[in-house]
């Protein structure tokens, strides 16, 4: 523990009362253009779920079904989608809690602070400044990949010039207010959902019950090959379930977080897995599972099988749509991230600005933009994995701490949403974060440690300037009980003798 003295402090101006003496709310100490609370429970769902879906599935199954060796890849799937629904819960209750700008950080800001100061969302920060544009270059990818549909023979300069240009018109696209963005989300959701739809309808047309289901005599045999493969399919599970927290990161837009925050979580992951477990039946009973694992672009692939080749043009270009929407939502969601960490002071002051007229964090944008670009000049299978074990530590296992910390540390904190059979899910969910987490390549976790590591050292060097903790005072601020014991209380009813008198 550090020798230094503890300060404790608030984001805002002291609660005042009024000429009835009930307490007000403080003024905010912030200047300029807020957030505004614009976005709905549809919104929420279609934020959530075109992030969720967008390119990820279509390019995936292949490496899913290679990797499981079979059919039996829908196994996957369903694990997959109960570390998501477990640690869901996990993100529902800090987030309905909890409902501002930055998501993850908030919460690991809340409950680390008592020891070790801002140590812990400075790293969260640290991280995903490069891990949230980097996914989304993952999608600027497969995005070409699925073009090549239509350009097979496009060269290396071409794919390269066209990353960076697919970037440029998303980050475009972004420069408007939230309001208007959440109308445009919801018609890029419906398209994703057609896109998945049609590929779904047109894989049931052909379907072959004997390719789908046809499991190996000794599935749980070969020395625990299943369980590797499972744990290797988690990770590419995990990777495509991702963003179901999005709605998290913008809880300060949000109508009425505490009542669409949870739905929006849990609602998305319910849907997309219903939708994934269609999708991978359907091709497995279309082609032999060999030759699925060999596809680039298996979506267009079975819809020429079974329909023709038009059919699949037309698919093709919902699937581009869906892809263009999931880094749409994602780099909407990720760069609130760097702006409230500024706000905070545990990040740089740049970041903290909105734009003066679309209220946004337009400076967070544009870099998180620029990382996103140049990912797409790079082969990201192995960054992939590093992001996602650094995500397990700094991320999914810290917030399930999270939320046991703040249970004892601020049992008072208004939870408009409490998880359910608590700790059960948070237990569940800690194991298969685990399990992801060791399952993981060799290179994967060298580097995650790596980058991990220099976050601590940027963190010494960011401490020793701003004279923070464990240079400076350890500060306490608890934001969500202070505005909590600020906001106005009505007056008590009188006493029952009071009205007999």
């Amino acid at each position: 523990m550090s020798t230094f003295p503890l300060k404790r402090r608030g984001l805002s101006a002291p609660a005042t009362t009024d000429q009835s003496g009930a307490r007000t709310a403080p003024e905010s100490l912030e200047d300029g253009p807020q957030f505004r609370r614009s976005l709905g429970l549809v919104s929420g769902v279609a934020i959530n779920m075109t992030q969720m879906c967008g390119i990820g599935p279509f390019i995936t199954i292949p490496l899913m079904v290679a990797t499981m060796g079979g059919p039996q890849a829908i196994a996957g799937w369903l694990v997959g989608a109960g570390l998501a629904l477990c640690d869901g819960l996990v993100w529902s209750e800090l987030g309905a809690s909890m409902p501002g700008a930055g998501g993850t950080y908030l919460y690991l800001r809340e409950a680390f602070q008592y020891r070790s100061g801002k140590l812990m969302p400075f790293l969260f920060v640290w991280t995903a400044m490069i891990s949230i544009p980097l996914i989304m270059s993952t999608g600027v990818i497969g995005f070409i990949q699925y073009l090549g549909f239509y350009f097979p023979h496009m060269t290396s300069f071409e794919t390269h010039t066209l990353g960076v240009g697919i970037t440029a018109v998303i980050v475009f696209a972004l420069y408007r207010r939230i309001g208007s963005i959440a109308k445009l989300t919801t018609v890029m959701w419906a398209l994703m959902l057609v896109a998945m739809g049609a590929t779904i309808v047109a894989a049931f047309s052909g379907f072959h019950p004997s390719l789908a289901f046809h499991y190996p005599s000794k599935l749980f045999g070969g020395h625990g090959a299943f369980f590797t493969g499972l744990g290797a399919g988690l990770i590419i599970a995990i990777y495509d379930y991702a963003g179901y927290n999005t709605t998290a990161y913008m809880g300060a837009e949000l109508t009425n977080p505490g009542r669409i925050m949870p739905r929006s979580i849990i609602y998305s992951i319910i849907a997309i897995m219903a939708l994934y477990l269609l999708l991978q039946i359907g091709v497995l009973g279309v082609l032999p599972w060999h030759a699925i694992v060999k596809s680039t672009s298996v979506a267009s692939l079975v819809v020429t099988h079974n329909w023709s080749h038009t059919a699949a043009d037309v698919v093709t270009a919902f699937i581009l749509v869906a892809a263009f929407a999931s880094v749409f939502t994602g780099l909407l969601g990720g760069s609130r991230v760097p702006y409230h960490a500024s706000k905070d002071g545990t990040f740089f002051g740049i970041f903290g600005r909105l734009h003066p007229k679309y209220e946004f964090p337009h400076f967070a944008l544009l870099a998180m933009g620029v990382v996103c670009a140049l990912g797409t000049f790079f082969n990201l299978a192995t960054v992939i994995g590093m992001l996602i074990a650094v995500s397990v530590l700094l991320q999914s296992v810290a917030q399930i701490v999270a939320v046991t910390v703040l249970r004892r540390r601020q049992p008072s904190l208004h939870r408009p949403y409490r998880q359910w059979l608590y700790p059960v899910p948070s237990m569940l969910a800690m194991a298969g974060w685990i399990y992801v987490f060791v399952s993981a390549t060799a290179t994967s976790l060298i580097l995650s440690t790596a980058w991990v590591a220099a976050g601590f050292v940027a963190f010494l060097i960011w401490a020793r300037v701003n004279h923070a903790w464990p240079f400076g005072a350890l500060e306490i601020r608890e934001q969500y009980l202070d505005e909590q014991a600020a906001q106005p209380t009505e007056p008590a009813p009188p006493a029952p003798d009071a009205v007999a008198a």
